[in-house]
């Protein structure tokens, strides 16, 4: 049976290994939650590794590197106790987003480096920092974690992430703060680029690269590069000596690029980042759907694989395979939800089940915020009556979470209103026509945009096949709600008074592009004979031959994504110009929306700065 560590209760276990698992728990006086990570007994390596890390952590203080609070040794095994950050790995960010505005980069940079700036200051390396190993919280706040293979300055080995790891590791030459830098820089050319700064098939050439070639800066914005080329300097003496001085150069750096507000910008951003992830939150995921399963726990939990990881006891793993660290690869199962680090000075005490390694902290652990809500899209299936109707797979997103189950009811209404309307108008249409038989099929393509934390933003195109007639779609429609008051947005709500104007109209059809592959067909071989945009496109209209009666939605709406701004042309036909798209960075379009709306959107660089 597995075994449990006294003074606390165990909500669901987050991942398994063959050297034990990792579960979310909480503290049985206080109830905060905790991760905790067991190692069976019998793996002395592991176990010793475990500890060597909890001494490590017990070096540090800092508010930037989630903080343990308890390793514990007896005749079963090993635990340690740490912080449960809420929060999305920065990989899964990078996954789901691609590259960040420039100013939500500099402050997951800006972060991260305060936290390696607190390791330094005692003398640790953590030699390991990569976007699975910084967790960015619904606040925008970032935090360090995983310190698995972190040494005391100059020590050395071959270990680290292959695609992170500077020469001086990939040499195995004692490791400094200044390797740290050039990971960190790394991270922050795929942060602001969208790709990493150097990538290969074989280890080999990816050495080689790391070794000798010189980072491409094309794709990072001008006043940037100079932080990007410092930081990556192939020889240890030509960078930043460690995070603090690196922390320093980039926030004077940052302000004359980007205004003295920029770090504002940047919080605003990636939150919404972090938040449109709300589902694989380990503290959000327990709070709205406590039956989840292990598995989908260990997602949640931005469970980070050992893919590409070296080994902490020499020797470094192929690229692409997994590295032999010393309880690295169950340690991973951890990174993204919560790791290590420490608050006050560790004492160490015999007890009667073992050695018990402690923090001598005065203040009791905080009081979590509480979870935001989750959206998530949902399926639908099911088959109607009378007349027969086929609802295949159709999407649309769903809220949990709320305080308020009222106002939740009227959100989830509003944003799975478009399908109701659907299936009514399909009900009402095929009671009309003899389908001999035949049923009704009804489905959507539905793309989710904004998730929080005060918008809700759903683009749907609707599918339908009356009686198998082919007859084209019905259309589709936006639909954006306000989170605190249960209402959907309308155009009016959205832009400013002067851009529903055909000044304002002509203004913002100048400022979007449509966007490839959104359709086959181009804007100019399906708008009218000026091709331009009309404010009346904004608002719902009764078209000629209208059978619902009730108004059609906007044929031009605006959709909210966390990449831009998106304006969707969407109406009935089977041209295939009723699914149109156009996109344009939010910096672009800031001055046509209204300032209520324009603060809750993620900031984006300013155009004439990038």
């Amino acid at each position: 049976m597995d075994w449990r560590l006294t003074g606390f209760t165990e909500d669901r276990e987050l991942g398994r290994g063959a050297q034990g698992r990792v579960v979310l728990a909480r503290h049985a006086e206080s109830g905060t939650p905790v991760a905790i990570k067991y190692l069976v007994g019998g793996d002395a390596a592991a176990i010793a590794g475990l500890r060597a890390e909890a001494q490590m952590l017990g070096r540090l203080t800092s508010p930037y590197v989630a903080r343990l609070y308890q390793f514990v040794e007896g005749e079963h095994g090993a635990a340690i106790v740490m912080e449960a950050v809420n929060g999305a790995s920065l990989k899964e960010v990078l996954r789901e987003h691609g590259a960040l505005a420039p100013e939500a980069a500099l402050l997951v940079l800006k972060g991260s480096l305060l936290g390696l700036a607190a390791a330094h200051a005692v003398g640790v390396v953590h030699r390991d920092y990569k976007p699975a190993n910084v967790v960015v919280r619904p606040d925008g706040l970032s935090k360090l974690v995983d310190f698995g293979i972190a040494v005391l300055s100059g020590g050395g080995s071959l270990a680290g992430t292959p695609v992170y790891m500077a020469p001086e590791q990939w040499r195995g030459d004692p490791a400094t703060p200044a390797t740290d830098v050039y990971s960190a820089t790394c991270v922050f050319v795929e942060c602001v680029t969208g790709r990493r700064p150097f990538t290969a098939a074989e280890r080999a050439a990816l050495m080689n690269k790391h070794l000798t070639e010189q980072v491409d800066v094309r794709d990072v914005p001008e006043p940037l590069r100079p932080l990007v080329l410092h930081g990556m300097a192939k020889n240890p003496g030509e960078r930043p000596p460690g995070a603090a001085e690196f922390v320093t150069w980039l926030e004077s750096v940052a302000v004359a690029a980007y205004g003295g507000d920029w770090e504002q910008r940047g919080v605003r951003a990636l939150a919404a980042a972090a938040v449109a992830l709300a589902a694989l939150f380990p503290l959000g995921a327990l709070a709205v759907a406590p039956g989840a399963s292990a598995a989908a726990g260990a997602s949640a939990a931005g469970a980070a694989g050992t893919a590409g990881t070296a080994g902490a006891g020499g020797g470094a793993g192929g690229a692409g395979t997994a590295g032999a660290a010393v309880s690295k690869g169950f340690l991973a199962t951890a990174a993204g939800k919560g790791a290590l680090a420490a608050a006050g000075a560790a004492v160490v005490a015999a007890t009667a089940g073992g050695v018990v390694y402690a923090v001598r902290d005065e203040k009791p652990p905080p009081t979590p915020a509480p979870a935001p809500a989750a959206v998530a899209l949902v399926a639908d299936n099911q088959r109607l009556a009378n007349p027969a109707i086929v609802v295949q797979n159709a999407q649309y997103p769903k809220v949990t979470g709320l305080k308020d189950p009222a106002l939740q009811r009227r959100v989830n209404t509003e944003l799975r209103g478009p399908l109701d309307r659907l299936i009514a108008a399909s009900k009402k249409q095929a009671a009309s026509i003899d389908c001999k038989g035949k049923p009704v099929k009804l489905g959507t393509e539905t793309r989710l945009g904004m998730r929080g934390p005060r918008l809700v933003s759903v683009r749907y195109f609707m599918l339908s096949d009356n009686c198998q007639q082919a007859d084209g779609s019905p259309g589709g429609e936006v639909v954006t709600v306000d989170l605190r008051t249960g209402r959907r947005l309308t155009a009016a709500d959205v832009f400013q008074p002067s851009t529903l104007t055909a000044d304002g109209v002509r203004r913002l059809q100048g400022l979007v592009r449509q966007k490839p592959g959104s359709t086959e067909r181009r804007w100019e071989d399906c708008s009218t004979a000026d091709g331009a945009f009309k404010v009346a496109d904004f608002s719902p209209q009764t078209l000629p031959g209208s059978t619902s009666g009730e108004p059609d939605p906007p044929a031009l709406s605006a959709f909210f994504t966390p990449a831009g701004f998106e304006l969707s042309y969407l109406h009935g036909g089977s041209d295939g110009c009723g699914n149109l798209n156009f996109a344009a960075p939010y910096a672009s379009v800031r001055g046509l929306l209204k300032p209520g709306i324009a603060a809750l959107l993620p900031a984006g660089p300013s155009p004439s700065r990038s």
